[in-house]
């Protein structure tokens, strides 16, 4: 009996002038390195590639989510079958058009981002939602790593997970000096004006910072120069 042969879904790329190794190209570089959109025009054109700042703005919004969520569905899958990994959360404020809002990160023990939720406060309800999206994604880990905001042994207590918390003075750096690469980005950015565009690109960032987390200090030279070889050619293709 022949089995039916299933149709592919069409390509991404399909409606684009440009060819898929360019737009790749360029949306690696934008969210990978802290360069402005006039930035990477600029580089591209030493290359030889005549495109717009604004069309490096069309494409990183509309292709951007979709390699993050490849990257994520690797890693999630992986993640699943471990038993004793640890989290790290922490909040950092982010000007939004001179108002303050709160964006909560959550890595795990190798300070790769896991999730990235963007709130205008950071009471009980906020650490609660940010929370169950973090545990429903990656799963339980063994400890979970706080700062002392009350927020999160409040929404612990209602997860039912208090016991798994840790809180030190020290305990947390892991996770506060992962907030450095998204500094980088936001002074590049000149800030952000809308909370849509914070949530995509946090979480964008965060994906693509894991793919090229080469973790260079603990890597003898002819690894990580091998490592950082292989890494954009399996950055995700879209097909």
């Amino acid at each position: 009996m022949s089995r039916k042969s299933r149709a592919l879904p069409p390509s991404p790329f399909r409606r684009f002038n440009s060819s898929p190794e360019v737009i790749r190209l360029v949306v690696m570089m934008y969210v990978r390195f802290p360069l402005s959109l006039r930035n990477v025009e600029g580089l591209l054109a030493e290359r030889g590639i005549d495109i717009c700042h604004e069309t490096v703005r069309f494409w990183w919004n509309r292709l951007g989510p979709m390699f993050a969520g490849d990257i994520r569905l690797q890693r999630v899958s992986r993640m699943r079958g471990f038993r004793h990994w640890r989290s790290h959360l922490d909040e950092m404020y982010v000007k939004l058009n001179g108002e303050m809002v709160y964006l909560w990160r959550a890595v795990d023990h190798e300070s790769e981002a896991l999730e990235s939720f963007v709130t205008r406060s950071r009471d009980k309800a906020a650490a609660l939602t940010f929370m169950r999206r973090a545990l429903k994604r990656h799963g339980s880990p063994e400890t979970i790593t706080t700062d002392g905001l009350r927020s999160y042994g409040a929404a612990m207590d209602e997860l039912g997970n208090r016991a798994r918390q840790e809180v030190g003075r020290w305990a947390n750096n892991r996770v506060e000096n992962s907030h450095l690469p998204f500094r980088r980005r936001e002074r590049a950015m000149l800030r952000f004006r809308r909370m849509t565009s914070l949530q995509k690109f946090a979480w964008v960032h965060a994906n693509a910072h894991n793919h090229f987390n080469l973790e260079r200090h603990l890597l003898d030279r002819q690894t990580y120069k091998d490592r950082r070889s292989a890494a954009p050619p399996h950055w995700p293709s879209g097909r």
